[in-house]
C-alpha cells in the first residue's frame, strides 16, 4: 500500500510552486531580477539574457510547505529540509549580489565556502547528535552491509556535501536541466527511503513535486532560472537524503551526470593551466560541449535525464 508521505508532499509542492509561477516571475520581471549572459559564454544564449532568475524561491517554498506538514510525523525531514534551505539561503546571496547588486562576481569564493563548510558542519552535529544517524557507508552492490571507515567518515562527509552542492550547480547551465536531472535522482531517494522504511521520503517527495511545478515554467524555452537559490539548494537535497540514508556512496552512480559535469570543469581548467592555453573540451561544464557540438537544449537535457534514469535503476539494483 502507498504510503500518504509518499505521494502527499508532492501535490502540496507541486500545487504551490505551479501556482507561485504568475505572480513571481511578474515580480522578479519588476525588481528587474533578470538573468545577464555573458558575452564570452553560449553565443545562442544571448538571447536568454533579461529573462527573470532567483526562481529557486518557488522551489524552496514548494518544499518548505510541503516537508512542514510532514515533518511532526517524520522529523528525519528535517535534517533534510534544513540543508536544503541552508544551501538556498547562501544561493540566495548569491544571486542577490550578482542581480540586484550587480556585482559579477556575487559571493567572494572564500565567503561562499566558509558559508557551505559552516551549514555542512550544523548539518554534521543535527544527524549525528539531534538524529543519532551513523556514518557508516552502506557499500553497492552489498546487499545492504554497511561498513565503518571510523574518523574518516566526518572528512569524508565534508568532502561528500560541498562537492555534491558544488556539482547540481555546474548542472544549471540549460533550461530544465537540472530540474529535470534531479527529478530522478529524487526519484530514487524516494523509493530507497520506502525501501528502507526511513521518515525522510517526504522530503524527496516534496522535491519531485517542486520541481515538476518548476518545470511548468523552466522548461525550454525558460520563463524562469532557479539561479544559485535553486541549485544550490538542490545540491543540498541530493547530499542531505544521501546522509539521512547512509547512501553517499550512491551519489556516485544516481549522480552521474553531476559527477560528469563537475569533472569536465576541474578536467578543463587543470588540461588548459598545463598547457598554457589548450583545451579537451569545447566549452564547459561539459553540457556546453554538447552545445558547441550542435546539439539543441531539449537533445540535451533528454539524454543526460534518460542517463540518469538508467542509473537510477543501477542503484536500484545496487541496494
Amino acid at each position: 500500500m502507498i504510503e500518504l508521505r509518499t505521494v502527499v508532499p508532492a501535490l502540496i509542492a507541486f500545487a504551490v510552486t505551479g501556482l507561485m509561477g504568475p505572480f513571481v516571475i511578474p515580480a522578479l520581471r519588476r525588481l528587474k531580477m533578470s538573468q545577464t549572459e555573458r558575452t564570452y559564454g553560449m553565443e545562442t544564449h544571448l538571447k536568454k539574457a533579461g529573462t527573470p532568475t532567483m526562481g529557486g524561491v518557488m522551489i524552496l517554498s514548494g518544499i518548505t510547505i510541503a516537508c512542514a506538514v510532514f515533518i511532526p510525523s517524520s522529523p528525519q525531514v528535517g535534517p533534510v529540509l534544513f540543508l536544503t534551505l541552508a544551501f538556498g539561503l547562501i544561493g540566495f546571496m548569491d544571486d542577490y549580489l550578482k542581480v540586484v547588486k550587480r556585482n559579477s562576481d556575487g559571493l567572494i569564493a572564500w565567503q561562499k565556502l566558509l558559508l557551505e563548510f559552516g551549514v555542512t558542519l550544523i548539518f554534521w552535529l543535527y544527524i549525528r547528535f539531534g538524529h543519532g544517524i551513523s556514518l557508516d557507508l552502506r557499500i553497492p552492490f552489498m546487499h545492504g552491509h554497511t561498513v565503518n571507515i571510523g574518523i574518516l567518515a566526518v572528512p569524508l562527509l565534508f568532502f561528500a556535501v560541498l562537492g555534491t552542492v558544488n556539482a547540481v550547480n555546474f548542472t544549471d547551465g540549460i533550461d530544465g536541466l537540472a530540474s529535470s536531472v534531479t527529478i530522478v535522482a529524487a526519484l530514487f531517494f524516494l523509493i530507497a527511503a520506502a525501501m528502507l522504511q526511513s521518515g525522510a521520503s517526504p522530503a524527496a517527495s516534496a522535491v519531485i513535486g517542486a520541481l515538476l511545478g518548476f518545470l511548468l515554467y523552466n522548461a525550454y524555452p525558460a520563463q524562469v532560472f532557479m539561479g544559485d537559490t535553486g541549485s544550490l539548494a538542490l545540491g543540498g537535497f541530493v547530499a542531505g537524503m544521501a546522509y539521512m540514508l547512509q547512501m553517499p556512496l550512491f551519489i556516485l552512480i544516481v549522480g552521474i551526470i553531476y559527477l560528469c559535469e563537475i569533472l569536465s570543469v576541474m578536467i578543463q581548467v587543470s588540461y588548459f593551466k598545463a598547457t598554457h592555453g589548450k583545451r579537451i573540451f569545447k566549452m564547459t561544464p561539459i553540457h556546453h560541449h554538447f552545445e558547441k557540438c550542435g546539439w539543441s537544449e531539449t537533445r540535451i537535457v533528454t539524454t543526460f535525464t534518460a542517463i540518469t534514469a538508467i542509473a537510477v535503476m543501477i542503484a536500484l539494483l545496487a541496494l
